[in-house]
């Protein structure tokens, strides 16, 4: 079997940053402190208005290939997880191969995901490779959930920022090099409706939706992204713990075995109660979200970037990934870095 190595990641995050001070002075019942402490986000950064999803996958690849001294047309094929696609059609990695300057031979195709997407996109971009179809993969993450928030939602502005990454998988072992192990997926769309735009797909495409007011206050309409706070957490604690738990057994390994647990960086209050349930120290459960917040699809890969820069990750460990959220979709993967 052909083996596949995740070889380089680099990330992009917008010039306009939103801090915890700018919040406390538009919710002056939101101290900077109980922000900080209870979310775990000291700052997240924030899309222009003329820049979309598209724009900065192109600039994180464009960082990925300057930075490791890739050449565009090595690319076989470019996979872009996104939920704020510029356009219904035609797919945002069409446009992006035209931009970055890849091969017109090589394949490029958008997917619809959200926290769960970076797994998501192991699990394709390992299936190419394995099959022979591509030896480089360039797997796109970009998300602009900032344009789906009401201005009056102080619970998801809290949380959510803007940010897009690329990462080079690969059939050969270059750069920070860590194999690819076996996979765990999977799906509840029972509870899709707990993490929601309604409004301006087919199903409901005026845009235009009355608002409401939830149990916290915060405001919002079907134009608008709505989350059900506490169904998720009750999602998110029922299936991750047993995801983990399965994904290292799959793996033929134990707990102890696992040098750091990468989770999806939702908020800090989520990740502290998973880490008590699933019984890891924080010593092997890094939290990397506090100057960027939580960036859908691309906070594994940003928390990796951040864990090799400082050196606290190397040569030999074990990780597991696990990714978990709108759908409800959920994914873990162990990786050993070579």
């Amino acid at each position: 079997m052909i083996e596949s190595y995740i070889n380089h990641i680099s990330y992009y995050l917008p010039e306009k940053i939103l801090t915890n001070e700018n919040l406390a002075e538009e919710f002056p019942e939101w101290s900077v402190e109980k922000i900080a402490k209870k979310i775990g986000i000291n700052e997240r950064h924030i899309a222009a208005d003329d820049e979309t999803s598209l724009d900065m996958g192109v600039q994180a690849s464009n960082l990925l290939f300057k930075e490791y001294n890739i050449d565009p047309h090595s690319i076989d094929y470019l996979l872009f997880c996104t939920q704020s696609p510029d356009y219904f059609l035609p797919t945002s990695a069409c446009i992006m191969q035209e931009r970055l300057g890849l091969r017109k031979s090589s394949g490029a195709l958008d997917f619809n995901l959200g926290c769960s997407g970076f797994i998501y996109g192991l699990s394709l971009a390992k299936g190419l490779v394995a099959s022979g179809i591509a030896r480089n993969v360039l797997l796109v993450c970009g998300e602009t959930y900032s344009k789906f928030l009401n201005k009056s939602d102080k619970g998801n502005r809290t949380i959510f920022g803007d940010a897009a990454s690329a990462t080079l998988i690969s059939n050969e072992v270059k750069g920070m090099a860590a194999k690819i192990g076996e996979f765990d997926l999977g799906t509840d769309g029972s509870g899709a409706e707990n993490l929601i735009v309604k409004a301006g797909g087919m199903r409901q495409p005026n845009m235009v939706g009355h608002e409401v007011d939830d149990e916290y206050g915060n405001t919002t309409s079907d134009a608008d992204l709505f989350m059900n706070g506490s169904e998720i957490f009750n999602f998110t604690s029922l299936n991750v713990p047993e995801l983990v738990k399965g994904n290292v057994a799959k793996n033929k390994m134990q707990m102890d075995d696992i040098d750091h647990f990468v989770f999806h960086q939702a908020n800090a209050y989520m990740l502290n109660h998973l880490r008590k349930k699933i019984k890891v120290d924080k010593e092997r459960f890094p939290v990397r979200m506090n100057f960027c917040g939580n960036t859908v699809s691309s906070t594994i890969q940003i928390a990796l970037k951040s864990l090799q820069d400082d050196q606290t990750i190397k040569s030999g460990d074990k990780l597991l990934l696990a990714g978990f959220g709108v759908g409800y979709s959920w994914g873990a993967v162990t990786i050993e870095l070579k």
